[in-house]
């Protein structure tokens, strides 16, 4: 019964969800000059006059444009959902403006999420604050995968070069937290990770102990395990499959696939954590 409830569910988010991208206006191009380059964004905001809350929406490790999108479908369906919301959404290319492509299967990567992806976090947040239509005190992050992963980075305390106001929240879609949680990690703003039980391109588990330490010495964090759900749960119409071949854009291993479900529940979820 479950299968047939999630086969109607994915059938009716993928109508949902080309309707409200064709409803959507094309994102503008964004260019926020830093140092000795430049980063690019897409930004989407709602038709109103504003001003609006912001959420920053960092990329995987498959990069933000497609081939002939500036905005993969998956984030540019999360940003349907935060503009009808009343949100701006700022999307930084931390690969693109890098002259970089797809990162996911790169042996020796030239960007470092705990460095540089923060680094575009820390300038887009900068770049946003001296805008008239943002509410500076009402930015937050959104990440996927390794995006998420350097958002972990950016909230931590210890992050030297971060601005007042601080971000209001930050939601991490299945990060790679074994790295954090054998580093005693905390956050300063409201953190929440959600994440597949099945995820077996990164770790549910490192990811339970990371909050599960950081209680008691850290802002609020909340931890979210969908039991029968893979990465890339929150994808709409991606049938559950092993990564297999060359795919640049694709996890080294594991599976991915979509969890109507749970994408269902973790739209809630999102929507009343930025609220807050």
């Amino acid at each position: 019964m479950r299968s047939l409830v999630a086969v109607v569910v994915s059938l009716i988010c993928a109508t949902a969800s080309a309707a409200s991208a064709e409803s959507l206006p094309a994102p503008a191009a964004i260019e926020i000059p830093s140092g000795d380059y430049v980063l690019h964004a897409q930004l989407y905001k709602p038709s109103a006059a504003g001003p609006f809350p912001v959420v920053i929406a960092l990329h995987g490790c498959g990069g933000l444009a497609g081939r002939s999108d500036p905005v993969l479908p998956r984030y540019r369906d999360w940003a349907v959902d935060l503009v009808k919301d009343g949100k701006a959404v700022l999307l930084p290319d931390s690969y693109g403006s890098r002259g970089l492509g797809p990162q996911c299967r790169v042996k020796d990567r030239r960007i470092s999420g705990r460095r540089d992806r923060v680094a575009d976090i820390v300038i887009a947040q900068k770049w946003l604050l001296q805008q008239s239509w943002a509410v500076p005190d009402r930015i937050s992050l959104v990440g996927w995968a390794s995006g998420a992963s350097a958002l972990l980075w950016a909230v931590r305390p210890q992050l030297p070069d971060h601005v007042s106001p601080d971000f209001r929240a930050a939601i991490a879609f299945y990060p790679d937290c074994r790295a954090s949680s054998g580093l005693g990690w905390s956050a300063r703003v409201p953190t929440l990770i959600l994440i597949g039980g099945l995820d077996d391109v990164y770790s549910p588990p490192a990811c339970r102990q990371m909050i599960d330490g950081a209680r008691g010495r850290s802002a609020l964090t909340r931890i979210v395990v969908y039991p029968g759900a893979y990465h890339d749960f929150d994808r709409v119409n991606l049938p559950v499959h092993q990564v297999a071949g060359a795919d640049a854009a694709a996890p080294e291993g594991g599976h991915v696939g979509s969890d109507p479900e749970a994408r269902a529940d973790a739209q809630k979820l999102v929507a009343d954590w930025l609220a807050r």
